[in-house]
């Protein structure tokens, strides 16, 4: 038996896997901030590059990965399935545990895959100074590895919370040449105010995508990046699951159930829609779960609504399930998974009964991390260790059914920067939180009238 299975560099994909084709029924069109009408591509095109506008409403099942893209992926892909042998045993479970490990990357998570392919699609239309949000600072770095790669100028508003709780994410983007500010920040109108408001802000990641995307609209040689949530994003996250797939098919097994924590739901959908291809056209029977933070639960306890992606209400209407776009975390160390909704296409699948989706408190999430890093060895960056949680659990449920269950979760990145959290959890210092069911009302009250 292998315990990790490795794909040599000529089986790193050559597509992505696009899968508005395959939905039973397709998306509800974004609608414009201020009429409220569909909007077109044309809408997007003072944020983003055509390239990446026409791959997020792209009617193709798969889109060719350019080759200089597959060069830089080169650098770590395809990344490592491992089977979680010793984490099995010590559960004593009849399950199967594996797990596909995005933290080999440069930026130590999963982001780099979308980061790459948009710094690329910017530079090749002469844009030279992208702007972003980040929210635990992994998408930021990752922005930044791949700005630095590209030769690109690139500003990031960090969420205040995170870029006082992970300084060292912060340090690794400003080696690669990013600059980086707190957000709220003094740079923009919307931060201003958000700080008049409330000078103490913690921030939130819609905060600072409204400051990212009044930094690129004020801007000639900007546009933004946004490093969840949008179809090309997801797109570019699927080299995870086309990988998975072939590795699976070499572990000689096929997975009951595929696992990926869910902020705005890249990482999930990056492993989960390849292999949920053969679930929308009848080929398999696999379950889906995506595991979201309690203090952030827009999947279990949200609303399907049209709302704005940003607080500032600057961006279109998406319909996806919201905890209102006014929503302002609690600082939870799970920083990747405070976005206050889920993606489009991650919430009309869960809407339709496709997917599930669990909560949890982040104090059973770091029991089951601290577990998983002291049987497999690798610490767990927060947001992933929801999946684990779940996994944990799904292992549990076969050993108690006798059933023996094979599972899939997506580690997608290493805790290194989250060092201080765990010193927190085993200092007993760590609270655990549930959204109020009346501000989710409150919230609700905020909504645009469609």
């Amino acid at each position: 038996m292998d315990r990790k299975i490795l794909l040599p560099e000529t089986d790193l994909p050559r597509q992505w896997y696009n899968i508005l084709p395959d939905l039973p029924s397709p998306l509800p069109p974004p609608l414009h901030p201020a009429t409220k009408a569909p909007i077109g591509p044309e809408a997007l095109a003072p944020l983003f590059p055509m390239e990446l506008i026409k791959q997020e409403v792209s009617s193709e099942r798969f889109i060719d990965i350019p080759e200089e893209v597959r060069e830089v992926y080169k650098m770590w892909r395809p990344t490592p399935l491992y089977r979680a042998v010793r984490l099995e045993q010590a559960l004593d479970t009849p399950a199967h545990i594996y797990y596909k490990y995005e933290g080999v990357s440069p930026a130590g998570s999963h982001k780099p895959n979308t980061a790459v392919p948009q710094a690329y699609y910017n530079k090749l239309v002469g844009v030279g100074r992208p702007t972003t949000e980040t929210g635990a600072g992994q998408w930021g770095s990752a922005l930044a590895f791949a700005a630095n790669i590209f030769g690109l100028e690139l500003k990031v508003y960090m969420v205040k919370i995170s870029y006082q709780q992970k300084p060292y994410r912060r340090s690794m983007m400003q080696v690669w040449g990013a600059q980086v500010v707190p957000s709220p920040s003094p740079d923009t109108q919307a931060g201003r105010a958000v700080l008049d408001a409330d000078p103490n802000s913690p921030g939130s990641l819609g905060i600072a995508i409204s400051e990212a995307v009044e930094d690129a609209a004020s801007r000639e040689d900007t546009k933004y990046s946004l490093g969840s949530v949008l179809n090309h994003v997801l797109t570019h996250q699927t080299v995870i699951g086309e990988e998975a797939l072939k590795q699976m098919e070499l572990a000689g097994e096929g997975p009951d159930v595929v696992i990926g924590c869910v902020g705005g739901g890249s990482n999930f959908a990056g492993l989960a829609y390849p292999f949920l291809r053969r679930r929308l056209t009848g080929d398999a029977k696999t379950r889906f779960l995506a595991v979201e933070p309690e203090a952030c639960p827009s999947l279990t306890r949200g609303e399907y609504a049209y709302d704005f992606g940003d607080t500032a209400a600057t961006t279109p209407l998406m319909k996806m399930y919201t905890l209102g776009h006014t929503f302002v975390p609690a600082g939870i160390h799970a920083g990747g998974l405070r976005y206050h909704a889920m993606a489009p296409s991650i919430s009309h699948l869960y809407h339709l009964g496709i997917i599930e989706a669990r909560a949890y408190h982040q104090i059973t999430v770091f029991d089951a991390a601290v577990q998983f890093a002291r049987t497999e060895g690798i610490i767990p960056a927060p947001e992933s260790a929801h999946a684990i949680r779940a996994a944990i659990d799904e292992a549990l449920a076969a050993r108690e059914a006798g059933e023996r269950r094979v599972i899939l979760f997506n580690l997608s990145g290493h805790g290194h920067f989250d060092l201080g959290a765990y010193d927190r959890y085993f200092a007993g210092e760590l609270e655990d939180y549930a959204y109020p069911a009346e501000k989710v009302r409150e919230a609700m009250q905020h909504l645009p009238r469609v």
